[in-house]
């Protein structure tokens, strides 16, 4: 039965979902969710599919997930791969999803959004330059870790690795540049070099250019 993945290609938290599934060789296809034209508040969607009103959503028969990292930790348990190959890299590899979901995916996320998705005279620019701030000192953070190893956890790609890149590869600005942080910048053109690799705009439906 194939799996499908309610998602957006402007969803980093989709994309990590998507690029897991991806890589994995489990057979899926994604379902576009119409999430600048509210689908995400719609009660069917709330009552069908998501009460959290967010994407993804995976449905793999009669599992139904929300949560990037709980997708990402079923494709392992299905799959085999990504979750580490002891207790101790599965820690370390919730460490650093938990560790993404707060400090990196969800600053990046909202700034993107900010910078890019609202209209420029509603846009925050007190809020936005204090989140550039944040996510300067998480890039540092990041860039320092992936000093001398090829990937987060251990020395194959895992969950760390396709949660941490979730919104890294979006080319709208958000205060991150690839030229700054070389550590970031080498580990996202190593797994980039994966085969099935995608980027999010080709791995799912839905990119800005949809509505311009």
């Amino acid at each position: 039965m194939t799996i499908k993945l309610h998602c957006f290609g402007e969803s980093g938290h989709s994309y990590k979902a998507a690029l897991a599934l991806e890589l994995s060789g489990l057979d899926w296809e994604p379902v576009k969710v119409d999430f600048f034209g509210g689908q995400g508040r719609t009660p069917e969607f709330r009552n069908d599919l998501n009460i959290m009103g967010e994407a993804p959503v995976m449905i793999d028969g009669d599992v139904r997930l929300t949560q990037s990292g709980v997708i990402q930790d079923y494709v392992s348990e299905k799959s085999g791969k990504f979750g580490g190959r002891d207790a101790a890299e599965r820690r370390e590899i919730l460490r650093w999803v938990l560790w993404d979901n707060h400090k990196l995916s969800s600053q990046a996320g909202m700034t993107r959004f900010l910078m890019n998705f609202l209209p420029r005279e509603k846009r925050p620019q007190e809020v936005i330059d204090f989140n550039l701030g944040r996510l300067k000192a998480t890039y540092a953070v990041l860039d320092a870790h992936l000093a001398g190893r090829d990937w987060i956890v251990g020395d194959a790609i895992t969950n760390a690795d396709l949660t941490c890149c979730g919104y890294l590869y979006y080319p709208e600005p958000f205060g991150f540049d690839r030229a700054d942080w070389p550590n970031i910048d080498a580990w996202l053109t190593r797994l980039s070099e994966q085969p099935g690799w995608k980027a999010p705009y080709d791995l799912m439906p839905g990119s800005p250019a949809d509505r311009a």
